[in-house]
């Protein structure tokens, strides 16, 4: 084992560096890994761009990353199911103490939960990470470390449309084909989605989406009205959405969301956008139109995983952009830039495949 444990560390708004820590000991609990592919989130770049998401503010110096897979290299003496050569991909967030929200199955609320590279928690974009090793789930051998790594946007994608109740027929409008939005889309195809618009600034996400098949594609522009989108969306799929999942946080999105989703139907927001927005609330409430929050993710990595390894879900083509660890810098310039889709970081000096 390599004597260095090269991280990528926030220390101050505006200030990410490269810096070598001590490789950690895993406890009873945990597994010791060899970290092979980290993907840079949207969160990662806005902690580096703003020192704070919310009310979670960087007070201290924090490691980056949380959608990631790696190998194994030591297991902790209570652990059981994994052993040194297993290929896992890692769910970010692991409740820390027995509380109603993991009791209810929705360990994803709890207040107090450990989340990889949120204030105070460090995260895994480094060579060497610690980690509970009933969060850590073993990869089929026909899944890549980048799909392993994948399996965290995927997630928020499958929770998103769980909670909206996508199934067999179900007609969907997704809001922003971004990586999220396009996991939502990869997701409600899969889930029995017969018909899927989705919208975006940009014609080139549009094409992605095309590509990972939404059915229409729609340019909006930032001064489009939202009601006449909501139009829109119902000529281009001949009825209104039965769903609509709102993934940029705009407040103008959320009011189209709302206007297009039919009567009864239900509006699910993923994008995180100011605390406060105006929308058409009594619109809403007068036609029964439901609106769901979602956060985060809980119980999606076995059934992710299912997905990538039957065939049923594709996300290589996500990964536009792969950068080693030691160009940590280029990779969140690039992710800031916008360019591509998805930007990919190799921790693994001795294997940067996919």
């Amino acid at each position: 084992m390599a004597e260095e444990n090269l991280s990528v560390v926030l220390h101050a708004q505006g200030d990410l560096r490269l810096e070598n820590r001590p490789i950690p000991e895993p406890g009873p609990n945990e597994v010791l890994l060899q970290m092979h592919s980290v993907g840079i989130c949207g969160s990662d770049v806005h902690y580096w761009q703003h020192g704070r998401i919310g009310d979670f503010v960087l007070k201290k110096p924090m490691v980056l990353g949380h959608e990631a897979a790696g190998r194994v290299v030591k297991v902790g003496s209570e652990v059981k199911h994994l052993k040194v050569g297993d290929r896992v991909a890692i769910e970010p967030g692991v409740p820390r103490e027995m509380d109603e929200s993991l009791k209810n199955g929705r360990y994803n609320l709890a207040p107090t939960i450990f989340f990889c590279a949120t204030p105070p928690d460090d995260g895994n974009l480094c060579r060497y990470y610690t980690h509970s090793a009933n969060f850590c789930y073993k990869l089929p051998d026909n899944v890549t470390f980048e799909e392993g790594a994948l399996i965290e946007p995927l997630s928020v994608g499958i929770h998103a449309c769980r909670r909206a109740g996508v199934t067999l027929g179900s007609t969907v409008l997704i809001c922003g084909a971004g990586p999220i939005g396009l996991v939502c889309l990869l997701v409600a195809k899969a889930m029995g989605a017969s018909k899927v618009v989705i919208t975006d600034l940009f014609p080139e996400r549009l094409t992605m989406a095309k590509e990972l098949g939404a059915d229409f594609q729609l340019t909006v522009k930032r001064e489009d009205k939202p009601q006449q989108l909501a139009k829109t969306v119902e000529e281009k799929l001949g009825d209104q959405p039965h769903i609509t999942i709102e993934c940029t946080g705009a407040e103008s999105c959320i009011q189209t969301a709302i206007y297009a989703t039919r009567s009864g139907g239900v509006v699910t927001l993923v994008g995180l956008g100011p605390e406060m927005a105006t929308v058409p609330l009594v619109n809403a409430a007068v036609r029964e139109v439901d609106i769901r929050g979602v956060f985060r993710y809980c119980n999606t990595w076995p059934m992710a995983i299912a997905m990538l390894a039957s065939g049923k879900v594709n996300v290589k083509p996500l990964v536009t952009h792969r950068f080693p660890l030691e160009k940590a810098a280029q990779a969140f310039e690039t992710t800031r830039q916008g360019v591509g889709v998805k930007v990919m970081l190799k921790c693994d000096q001795n294997d940067q495949k996919p």
